[in-house]
């Protein structure tokens, strides 16, 4: 018991630190790419329209894979470390990345083909994410169910 509860909380730790870290390459390739401003102020909505008017389109579709790539990682890593490779711990670290990822959107004025993209992109990486580290049905790690 105190093993699998370990093992679940080292999943979502080692998982969360690999989506952060990702997140933060994707966004560093992305300032070099287009550098914000100097003096840019995130809370003026007329800047930041003006800004992401000028974002090239290819970075945004780049940005949109890396971002289903991350959840993918990130569920699969939850998965593949938790107790019992249960898919339990890929769904919980997915859903954080998505709600963040739709708190993101929300919040800056990007197009609606980006935004569209990646809640496509981000729910399929956190389900094939899930489905590729869970283990196949008949392995021998899994507890058998006592049939009724």
């Amino acid at each position: 018991m105190i093993k699998s509860i370990f093992w679940s909380m080292l999943a979502v730790a080692v998982s969360l630190t690999a989506a952060f870290a990702l997140i933060i390459a994707i966004e560093l390739v992305s300032a070099v790419i287009h550098p914000v401003p100097p003096g840019m102020d995130f809370n003026d909505k007329e800047a930041c329209t003006a800004f992401f008017a000028n974002y090239p389109q290819w970075l945004f579709g780049v940005a949109a894979v890396a971002w289903g790539l991350t959840a993918f990682t990130s569920s699969w890593l939850a998965t593949r470390l938790g107790a019992f490779r249960h898919f339990a711990h890929g769904a919980a670290i997915g859903s954080l990345l998505l709600v963040a990822a739709i708190f993101n959107m929300l919040m800056l004025p990007y197009p609606f083909w980006f935004e569209l993209a990646n809640l496509v992109l981000i729910p399929l990486g956190i389900f094939f994410g899930i489905r590729f580290a869970m283990p196949p049905s008949n392995s021998p790690h899994l507890p058998l169910k006592e049939s009724v």
